[in-house]
């Protein structure tokens, strides 16, 4: 037995491999050992303090420990045996790399806690729709930039120059940029739609032909629902190349109502029909105190009388105009007030005897 513990294998007994491989084993349970410790009384522990912030970082570096205490083991464990300046020389590369990926992991977790546990709910709080558009994107931005940053540094800790793949990847993206340049527009496009806000989440706007109700602004393209309920998704270079209609901006929606009356209505009653819309809009609480109604014009068919009138903003506004349509059409027929439709009077040559006239 003895004897077969001493062989060596690629510069190491087999005592030697034995201890290693029983180092990285114990550290994996104690690895699991912290997590349940974590779980079964920290947590407790933490929760019974009611500390927001406590809690808070109980949480994030609860599996980044179990990590950072894994690779610990694993490192432990290689340092117990012998394999040479080369490889010595490319293993600390490793565990650093392995540290870094465990920085930046703690690291990001913890951006994702900050948004989510203070700075969502103080920009849930503000009137401005501007900040729940830009939180994402910081959200994402920061996380990014860790991931990169961690990177660059592993990499150069690790021997490599970092310098020349920078250098490298600035080629590579002008040469990316050329070659996407409708995504760059795109880009442009969802940076334009942030800081000039023209519209915003659940605004109804007209764009490009399209009408409906915005659902998604995102930095590629934004989406929206149409008014048949289809989703449209609109590249963002549409919206700084074509004019945008914010329907939902409007400060009261108009309705023009042009009104015919028979011809064999006399100016009274032209005047009586005058007074009865006035008191139609009058009584409608949807609806401004800003109303237009004039005799404008004798039609080929009828005399025309128009009626304008403004439904108040967050109005129904096809119920308004129902409702408007419905006392008109009851309020006039209770006068005796006509509405025309088109009618022609034809000529008919009847020889010595004359002609009639035939009305239809």
């Amino acid at each position: 037995m003895n004897e077969i513990l001493a062989r060596v294998y690629l510069g190491n007994t087999i005592t030697e491999w034995l201890i290693a491989a029983g180092i990285v084993i114990g550290a994996v349970l104690v690895g699991r050992i912290v997590y349940w410790i974590f779980g079964r009384f920290v947590k407790r522990a933490v929760a019974k303090a009611r500390t927001r912030s406590a809690d808070l970082l109980v949480n994030l570096g609860e599996e980044p420990l179990v990590y950072g205490v894994t690779v610990a083991g694993i490192w432990v464990a290689y340092r117990t045996l012998s394999t040479g300046p080369a490889v010595d020389a490319f293993m600390v590369k490793v565990f650093f790399i392995l540290f870094a990926i465990g920085v930046a992991w703690f690291l990001t977790r913890l951006i994702d806690a900050l948004f989510e546990e203070y700075l969502k709910p103080m920009v849930a709080g503000t009137e401005s729709d501007l900040d729940d558009q830009l939180l994402p994107l910081a959200r994402k931005s920061i996380k990014v930039a860790i991931w990169v940053m961690a990177g660059i540094l592993a990499m150069s800790n690790a021997g490599y120059d970092v310098t020349a793949i920078i250098a490298g990847l600035g080629l590579g993206g002008l040469a990316f940029a050329l070659a996407a340049q409708d995504s760059v527009s795109n880009l442009f496009g969802g940076f334009t739609i942030l800081t000039d806000a023209p519209f915003k989440m659940g605004d109804r706007v007209k764009i490009a032909g399209f009408d409906g109700t915005i659902q998604e602004i995102g930095l590629r393209s934004t989406r929206l629902t149409t008014l048949e309920g289809r989703t449209v998704t609109i590249p963002n270079s549409t919206f700084i190349k074509s004019p945008v209609e914010n329907i939902s901006s409007e400060p009261s929606r108009k309705v023009a109502l042009n009104l015919g009356l028979t011809y064999d209505m006399t100016g009274a009653q032209v005047q009586r029909a005058m007074a009865l819309l006035k008191d139609i809009a009058a009584g409608h609480d949807d609806l401004e105190e800003k109303v237009v109604i004039g005799f404008n014009a004798f039609g080929d068919f009828a005399l025309n009388v128009a009626f304008t009138y403004y439904i108040k903003r967050g109005a129904n506004i096809g119920a308004a105009q129902t409702d408007i349509n419905l006392a008109i059409l009851e309020r006039f027929n209770a006068e005796g007030l006509e509405f025309a439709f088109p009618t022609q009077t034809i000529h008919v040559s009847g020889g010595s005897e004359g002609g009639q006239a035939v009305r239809r």
